[in-house]
């Protein structure tokens, strides 16, 4: 077992859960190792099964950042475009660095969009519960 005593007496209640918790494990220490404190960003749930991702991604083009989804990871990346300019900056403030930003997604979480606003990236996600996961009554006979 892991070194996370949160989950120690799981074992009473759930059965067969070993893998999830093995997984959770190995996410959180991926995860946490380096933890990048840019761009910022929030996650806000804004329905029972939608929510929504945004990051600060002022200065950026849609051509300069990418969006994977695989194994049920959200991979946000922005490569910044960082040729030198002949503007003379007195200060230089915003930050236009390149940035990966990895988020972990539940079963059944699917990118419905992804759009800027305001230098605001949302990525809008959805829970879509399959019908066979879906609760159902079992007749007694």
């Amino acid at each position: 077992m892991s070194n996370l005593t949160f989950f120690k007496d799981f074992d009473k209640f759930f059965v067969g859960f070993d893998d999830h918790y093995n997984q959770l494990s190995k996410l959180h220490d991926t995860f946490t190792k380096n933890i990048p404190g840019y761009p910022p960003y929030n996650i806000k749930k804004i329905a029972e099964d939608k929510y929504v991702v945004e990051l600060a991604v002022a200065g950026f083009a849609k051509s300069e950042i990418e969006i994977t989804l695989e194994n049920n990871k959200l991979v946000i990346k922005g490569d910044a475009n960082n040729e030198e300019s002949n503007e003379n900056y007195l200060f230089k403030g915003i930050a236009g660095r390149t940035f990966t930003r990895m988020f972990a997604l539940s079963d059944h979480i699917e990118v419905k969009n992804a759009e800027i606003v305001n230098g605001m990236l949302r990525v809008a996600l959805e829970r879509i519960i399959p019908e066979h996961r879906k609760p159902k009554k079992i007749e007694v006979k």
